[in-house]
Protein backbone atom coordinates (compact mmCIF):
# COMPACT_ATOMS: atom_id res chain seq x y z
CA UNK A 1 0.00 0.00 0.00
CA UNK A 2 1.52 3.99 -0.97
CA UNK A 3 2.11 6.16 1.09
CA UNK A 4 -1.21 8.36 -0.16
CA UNK A 5 -2.95 5.60 -0.18
CA UNK A 6 -2.78 4.85 3.59
CA UNK A 7 -3.29 8.56 4.67
CA UNK A 8 -6.24 8.89 2.73
CA UNK A 9 -7.52 5.62 4.41
CA UNK A 10 -6.77 7.30 7.78
CA UNK A 11 -8.37 10.47 7.01
CA UNK A 12 -11.45 8.05 5.81
CA UNK A 13 -11.54 6.16 9.43
CA UNK A 14 -10.64 9.60 11.29
CA UNK A 15 -13.21 11.83 9.98
CA UNK A 16 -17.28 10.80 10.18
CA UNK A 17 -18.98 11.20 7.13
CA UNK A 18 -21.62 14.06 6.67
CA UNK A 19 -19.10 16.69 8.62
CA UNK A 20 -19.22 19.12 6.07
CA UNK A 21 -22.40 21.46 6.70
CA UNK A 22 -24.87 21.56 4.00
CA UNK A 23 -26.27 24.46 1.91
CA UNK A 24 -28.96 24.50 3.63
CA UNK A 25 -27.13 24.28 7.16
CA UNK A 26 -24.85 26.83 6.21
CA UNK A 27 -28.00 29.49 5.49
CA UNK A 28 -29.25 28.58 9.09
CA UNK A 29 -26.06 29.42 9.95
CA UNK A 30 -25.68 32.50 8.85
CA UNK A 31 -29.92 33.86 9.63
CA UNK A 32 -29.03 32.53 13.21
CA UNK A 33 -25.96 35.25 13.41
CA UNK A 34 -28.15 37.97 11.49
CA UNK A 35 -31.13 37.16 14.20
CA UNK A 36 -28.47 37.73 17.30
CA UNK A 37 -26.93 41.02 15.82
CA UNK A 38 -29.93 42.42 14.90
CA UNK A 39 -31.15 44.41 17.86
CA UNK A 40 -27.26 45.68 18.38
CA UNK A 41 -27.59 47.10 14.56
CA UNK A 42 -31.31 48.01 15.11
CA UNK A 43 -29.94 49.78 17.43
CA UNK A 44 -27.31 51.95 16.49
CA UNK A 45 -28.64 52.27 13.87
CA UNK A 46 -31.87 53.94 15.41
CA UNK A 47 -30.48 55.45 18.57
CA UNK A 48 -27.20 56.67 16.74
CA UNK A 49 -27.30 56.56 13.11
CA UNK A 50 -30.40 58.31 12.35
CA UNK A 51 -29.61 61.29 15.21
CA UNK A 52 -26.24 62.10 13.42
CA UNK A 53 -27.68 62.22 10.31
CA UNK A 54 -30.55 63.85 11.22
CA UNK A 55 -28.61 66.94 13.22
CA UNK A 56 -26.01 67.35 10.20
CA UNK A 57 -29.88 68.25 8.01
CA UNK A 58 -31.18 70.19 10.50
CA UNK A 59 -28.26 71.97 11.06
CA UNK A 60 -28.97 73.24 7.63
CA UNK A 61 -32.20 74.86 9.00
CA UNK A 62 -34.02 76.87 11.46
CA UNK A 63 -36.76 74.92 13.22
CA UNK A 64 -38.29 75.74 16.83
CA UNK A 65 -40.37 72.47 16.81
CA UNK A 66 -43.72 74.87 16.60
CA UNK A 67 -42.88 75.77 12.87
CA UNK A 68 -41.94 74.23 9.84
CA UNK A 69 -38.54 73.74 9.62
CA UNK A 70 -36.40 76.55 7.14
CA UNK A 71 -33.54 76.21 4.85
CA UNK A 72 -31.19 78.69 6.24
CA UNK A 73 -28.05 77.09 4.20
CA UNK A 74 -24.50 77.83 6.44
CA UNK A 75 -26.34 81.13 8.37
CA UNK A 76 -26.33 78.68 11.39
CA UNK A 77 -22.69 78.23 11.22
CA UNK A 78 -22.10 81.76 10.24
CA UNK A 79 -24.03 82.78 13.71
CA UNK A 80 -22.00 80.71 15.63
CA UNK A 81 -18.41 82.67 14.61
CA UNK A 82 -20.41 85.80 16.01
CA UNK A 83 -21.73 84.70 19.04
CA UNK A 84 -19.92 85.64 22.32
CA UNK A 85 -21.11 82.43 24.20
CA UNK A 86 -20.47 79.98 21.63
CA UNK A 87 -17.01 81.41 21.56
CA UNK A 88 -16.52 81.48 25.16
CA UNK A 89 -18.06 77.87 26.05
CA UNK A 90 -15.33 76.12 23.70
CA UNK A 91 -12.68 78.16 24.73
CA UNK A 92 -13.74 76.92 28.45
CA UNK A 93 -13.97 73.69 27.15
CA UNK A 94 -10.46 73.42 25.79
CA UNK A 95 -9.40 74.19 28.50
CA UNK A 96 -10.79 72.10 30.79
CA UNK A 97 -9.42 69.66 28.67
CA UNK A 98 -6.23 70.15 28.49
CA UNK A 99 -6.02 71.02 32.50
CA UNK A 100 -8.56 67.85 33.49
CA UNK A 101 -6.37 64.89 30.87
CA UNK A 102 -3.24 65.72 32.07
CA UNK A 103 -3.98 65.59 36.01
CA UNK A 104 -6.35 62.40 35.32
CA UNK A 105 -3.93 60.81 33.34
CA UNK A 106 -0.85 61.60 36.33
CA UNK A 107 -3.16 60.70 38.73
CA UNK A 108 -4.25 57.50 37.31
CA UNK A 109 -0.73 56.05 36.14
CA UNK A 110 0.55 57.29 39.69
CA UNK A 111 -2.05 55.47 41.38
CA UNK A 112 -1.30 52.38 39.24
CA UNK A 113 2.23 52.37 39.70
CA UNK A 114 1.86 52.50 43.50
CA UNK A 115 -1.06 49.93 43.63
CA UNK A 116 1.16 47.34 41.82
CA UNK A 117 4.36 47.88 44.10
CA UNK A 118 4.60 45.61 46.40
CA UNK A 119 2.05 45.03 48.77
CA UNK A 120 -0.61 41.88 50.06
CA UNK A 121 -2.80 40.67 47.09
CA UNK A 122 -6.22 41.11 49.41
CA UNK A 123 -4.89 45.19 49.86
CA UNK A 124 -4.43 45.42 46.08
CA UNK A 125 -7.67 44.18 45.23
CA UNK A 126 -9.20 46.55 47.92
CA UNK A 127 -7.37 49.62 46.09
CA UNK A 128 -8.34 48.52 42.33
CA UNK A 129 -12.29 48.25 43.59
CA UNK A 130 -12.78 51.72 45.64
CA UNK A 131 -10.43 54.00 43.13
CA UNK A 132 -13.07 52.19 40.61
CA UNK A 133 -15.76 53.02 42.36
CA UNK A 134 -16.54 56.40 42.52
CA UNK A 135 -17.37 56.00 38.01
CA UNK A 136 -20.00 53.87 38.97
CA UNK A 137 -21.69 56.96 40.63
CA UNK A 138 -24.33 58.68 38.88
CA UNK A 139 -22.62 61.79 37.52
CA UNK A 140 -25.59 64.30 38.39
CA UNK A 141 -25.88 62.60 42.28
CA UNK A 142 -22.20 63.02 42.87
CA UNK A 143 -22.58 66.51 41.61
CA UNK A 144 -25.40 67.24 44.28
CA UNK A 145 -23.48 65.75 46.74
CA UNK A 146 -20.25 68.30 46.17
CA UNK A 147 -22.07 70.84 45.75
CA UNK A 148 -23.50 70.36 49.66
CA UNK A 149 -19.77 70.04 50.53
CA UNK A 150 -18.59 73.26 49.08
CA UNK A 151 -21.25 75.39 49.87
CA UNK A 152 -19.54 79.09 51.05
CA UNK A 153 -22.03 79.00 53.94
CA UNK A 154 -22.09 75.80 55.21
CA UNK A 155 -20.02 73.24 53.44
CA UNK A 156 -17.79 70.82 54.73
CA UNK A 157 -14.81 72.08 53.43
CA UNK A 158 -15.10 75.40 54.29
CA UNK A 159 -15.79 74.12 57.88
CA UNK A 160 -12.53 71.96 57.91
CA UNK A 161 -10.82 75.30 56.68
CA UNK A 162 -12.38 77.10 59.34
CA UNK A 163 -10.47 74.94 61.81
CA UNK A 164 -7.22 75.85 60.28
CA UNK A 165 -7.81 79.62 60.62
CA UNK A 166 -8.61 79.94 57.02
CA UNK A 167 -12.06 82.32 56.09
CA UNK A 168 -14.72 81.11 53.71
CA UNK A 169 -13.83 80.32 50.34
CA UNK A 170 -16.58 80.98 47.56
CA UNK A 171 -15.81 77.98 45.99
CA UNK A 172 -18.88 77.86 43.63
CA UNK A 173 -19.46 81.97 43.51
CA UNK A 174 -15.99 83.06 42.21
CA UNK A 175 -15.14 81.98 38.75
CA UNK A 176 -11.56 80.29 39.65
CA UNK A 177 -13.54 78.58 42.62
CA UNK A 178 -15.59 77.03 40.47
CA UNK A 179 -13.26 75.80 37.79
CA UNK A 180 -11.39 74.04 40.51
CA UNK A 181 -14.25 72.50 41.82
CA UNK A 182 -15.50 71.21 38.30
CA UNK A 183 -12.25 70.09 37.48
CA UNK A 184 -11.48 68.01 41.30
CA UNK A 185 -15.27 66.27 40.49
CA UNK A 186 -14.87 65.49 36.81
CA UNK A 187 -11.15 63.90 37.42
CA UNK A 188 -12.35 62.34 40.82
CA UNK A 189 -15.12 60.21 39.31
CA UNK A 190 -13.64 59.54 36.05
CA UNK A 191 -10.15 58.90 36.43
CA UNK A 192 -11.08 55.20 37.73
CA UNK A 193 -11.20 53.69 34.14
CA UNK A 194 -8.05 55.03 32.98
CA UNK A 195 -6.67 53.81 36.17
CA UNK A 196 -7.66 50.13 35.24
CA UNK A 197 -6.15 50.26 32.01
CA UNK A 198 -2.70 52.07 33.65
CA UNK A 199 -2.70 48.78 35.83
CA UNK A 200 -3.29 46.61 32.96
CA UNK A 201 -0.17 48.10 31.19
CA UNK A 202 2.04 48.65 34.41
CA UNK A 203 1.52 44.70 35.28
CA UNK A 204 2.09 43.93 31.70
CA UNK A 205 5.61 45.29 32.02
CA UNK A 206 7.90 42.12 32.97
CA UNK A 207 9.78 42.05 36.05
CA UNK A 208 13.12 41.27 34.75
CA UNK A 209 13.34 43.92 33.03
CA UNK A 210 13.38 45.99 36.36
CA UNK A 211 15.69 43.98 37.94
CA UNK A 212 18.05 44.25 34.87
CA UNK A 213 17.87 47.56 35.03
CA UNK A 214 18.66 47.47 38.70
CA UNK A 215 22.08 45.30 38.39
CA UNK A 216 23.07 48.55 36.19
CA UNK A 217 22.30 50.69 39.05
CA UNK A 218 19.18 52.72 37.73
CA UNK A 219 17.28 54.33 39.92
CA UNK A 220 13.32 54.68 40.83
CA UNK A 221 12.82 58.32 38.50
CA UNK A 222 15.61 56.94 35.58
CA UNK A 223 13.21 53.15 35.71
CA UNK A 224 10.43 55.29 35.29
CA UNK A 225 11.40 57.16 32.45
CA UNK A 226 13.39 54.97 30.32
CA UNK A 227 11.26 51.52 31.13
CA UNK A 228 7.92 52.14 32.82
CA UNK A 229 6.95 55.39 30.17
CA UNK A 230 8.07 54.13 27.13
CA UNK A 231 6.65 50.40 27.85
CA UNK A 232 3.45 51.97 29.08
CA UNK A 233 3.00 53.99 25.97
CA UNK A 234 0.55 52.14 23.82
CA UNK A 235 -1.80 52.41 26.83
CA UNK A 236 -0.92 55.74 27.21
CA UNK A 237 -2.09 56.42 24.15
CA UNK A 238 -5.54 55.01 24.46
CA UNK A 239 -6.13 56.18 27.62
CA UNK A 240 -6.13 59.74 26.24
CA UNK A 241 -7.54 59.30 23.30
CA UNK A 242 -10.56 57.88 25.66
CA UNK A 243 -10.01 60.75 28.19
CA UNK A 244 -9.86 63.11 25.55
CA UNK A 245 -13.26 62.66 23.99
CA UNK A 246 -15.12 62.05 27.07
CA UNK A 247 -13.76 65.63 28.19
CA UNK A 248 -14.73 67.44 25.34
CA UNK A 249 -18.47 66.54 26.24
CA UNK A 250 -18.02 67.40 30.05
CA UNK A 251 -21.78 68.34 30.93
CA UNK A 252 -23.37 66.76 34.58
CA UNK A 253 -20.81 68.35 36.11
CA UNK A 254 -20.63 71.73 35.23
CA UNK A 255 -24.60 72.41 34.95
CA UNK A 256 -25.72 70.75 38.12
CA UNK A 257 -22.55 72.50 39.93
CA UNK A 258 -22.09 75.78 38.67
CA UNK A 259 -25.31 76.11 35.62
CA UNK A 260 -22.29 77.29 33.88
CA UNK A 261 -21.52 80.65 36.23
CA UNK A 262 -20.67 82.47 37.63
CA UNK A 263 -21.25 84.52 34.25
CA UNK A 264 -19.71 81.96 31.80
CA UNK A 265 -16.74 80.52 33.53
CA UNK A 266 -17.93 77.35 33.36
CA UNK A 267 -20.20 77.20 30.50
CA UNK A 268 -18.98 74.02 28.24
CA UNK A 269 -19.62 73.41 24.39
CA UNK A 270 -22.42 70.58 25.31
CA UNK A 271 -24.08 72.71 27.92
CA UNK A 272 -24.32 75.45 24.89
CA UNK A 273 -26.55 72.79 22.66
CA UNK A 274 -28.53 71.81 25.58
CA UNK A 275 -29.64 74.98 26.50
CA UNK A 276 -30.12 76.56 22.66
CA UNK A 277 -32.25 73.14 21.48
CA UNK A 278 -34.35 73.07 24.60
CA UNK A 279 -34.46 76.27 26.31
CA UNK A 280 -34.16 78.62 23.53
CA UNK A 281 -35.78 75.93 20.68
CA UNK A 282 -32.88 76.58 18.27
CA UNK A 283 -32.47 73.18 16.85
CA UNK A 284 -30.83 74.09 14.01
CA UNK A 285 -28.35 76.03 16.01
CA UNK A 286 -27.69 72.99 18.51
CA UNK A 287 -26.95 71.00 15.68
CA UNK A 288 -24.40 73.27 14.29
CA UNK A 289 -22.92 73.63 17.45
CA UNK A 290 -22.84 69.63 17.67
CA UNK A 291 -21.38 69.40 14.36
CA UNK A 292 -18.41 72.10 15.38
CA UNK A 293 -17.78 69.76 18.28
CA UNK A 294 -17.97 66.54 16.88
CA UNK A 295 -15.22 67.58 13.99
CA UNK A 296 -13.00 69.04 17.05
CA UNK A 297 -13.25 65.57 18.55
CA UNK A 298 -12.20 63.72 15.07
CA UNK A 299 -9.49 66.49 14.98
CA UNK A 300 -7.91 65.85 17.86
CA UNK A 301 -8.07 62.05 18.20
CA UNK A 302 -6.68 62.16 14.35
CA UNK A 303 -3.39 64.29 15.63
CA UNK A 304 -3.22 61.94 18.59
CA UNK A 305 -2.72 58.95 16.11
CA UNK A 306 -0.54 60.77 14.19
CA UNK A 307 1.93 61.86 17.36
CA UNK A 308 1.81 58.05 18.46
CA UNK A 309 4.09 57.63 15.40
CA UNK A 310 6.60 58.83 17.46
CA UNK A 311 6.18 58.60 21.09
CA UNK A 312 4.47 55.53 21.65
CA UNK A 313 6.93 52.23 21.64
CA UNK A 314 5.45 48.69 20.74
CA UNK A 315 8.15 46.70 22.28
Amino acid sequence: MSVSTATQSTRAMTVPKGTKPTPEKRRGNRLLIWVFLAPTIIGLGLFSLVPIIGSFVLAFFRWDIITAPEFVGGENFVNLATNPTVRVSFLNTIGFVVVAVVVQLAVALGLAILVQSKMPNWLRTFFRSALFFPLILSAASVSLIMAYLFNQEFGLVNQILGWVGIGKVGWLTTGFGAKVVVLFVYVWQNFGFTFLLFIGGVSAIPKEVYEASSIDGATGWSQFRHITLPLVSPTMLVASVMAIISALQIFDQPYVLTRGGPGDETRTAVMVIYESAFQQLDFGGASAIGIVLTLLIMVVTAIQFQLSKRFVFYG
